[in-house]
């Protein structure tokens, strides 16, 4: 792992914003950046990877990644990028842990506008007007609860990875708590703790973060639906209204 050189680091601005354009399933490898990064695609999905969990970034959609953390992101399609390096403590409403942010449409055209300002742009003039409003825009976005955090705990992790590779929408908490030789309180108790999260919450978000690649893949919600171990794409599909307020074949449209 390493930090990926920012050419124009050194500038002296409260943000930069960069754009690239990436093919289908191309692959980021595990980098960190001096600055915050809030990283959005105009087109296109992003799977971003941590040590501490699994963001997915999908239609206004973007991910906020503070400053130093180590991270990989997976292309899902072609994906064009349209994100802005932060300097630290110009984004206090952000926070200091990876989030999926809502995009709204006024941010999303600032995205777009500000990857054509220059590095060193005039910060008196037009320019330094759109970057201020793109900050203050960034900060104030909503948080949406996207996140599959990972556990600590040795063994709990281990079945949470396992769970992403291959999940289960059925599995229970007795399931888990035998196979991790625990009563179900002490697991219930540990699981909160270690995620935050309850074990039907954080089966959900993994669920959805393993479901949102594949619609966007152009999967079929059927196949989705059942690759994740539901009894059929109805239950799935009311699922994921529920959680992001949309059908999953209109999202997939």
């Amino acid at each position: 792992m390493e930090f990926y050189p920012d050419e124009n680091d050194h500038v002296a601005r409260p943000l930069i914003a960069i754009g690239h354009d990436y093919p289908a399933s191309y692959e980021l490898a595990e980098h960190r950046h001096r600055r915050s990064q809030f990283l959005y695609a105009a087109s296109g999905v992003m799977a971003v990877s941590t040590p501490d969990g699994a963001w997915v970034a999908p239609i206004e959609r973007a991910v906020w990644i503070p400053g130093g953390t180590s991270h990989s992101v997976r292309m899902v399609g072609a994906v064009q990028t349209r994100s802005v390096l932060v300097e630290h403590g110009h984004c206090p409403g952000r926070g200091a842990t990876c989030q999926v942010v809502g995009v709204s449409p006024l941010l999303r055209h600032l995205l777009v506008a500000a990857a054509g300002v220059q590095p060193e742009y005039d910060v008196e003039g037009r320019d330094g007007l759109v970057m201020r409003l793109l900050l203050a825009e960034i900060d104030r976005a909503p948080t949406i609860p996207l996140a599959v955090p990972f556990p600590a705990h040795p063994a709990l992790a281990a079945r949470c990875h396992a769970f992403l590779a291959a999940p289960e929408a059925g599995a229970t908490i007795d399931g888990w708590a035998d196979a991790l030789a625990m009563n179900r309180r002490t697991f219930t108790r540990l699981f909160r703790r270690e995620t935050g999260m309850s074990f039907a919450e954080w089966r959900q978000q993994a669920c959805l973060s393993v479901a949102l690649p594949k619609l966007a893949a152009g999967e079929p919600v059927t196949t989705v639906a059942y690759d994740l171990g539901y009894d059929g794409p109805g239950s799935f599909s009311a699922m994921f209204k529920r959680a992001l307020g949309v059908s999953p074949s209109r999202y997939r449209a």
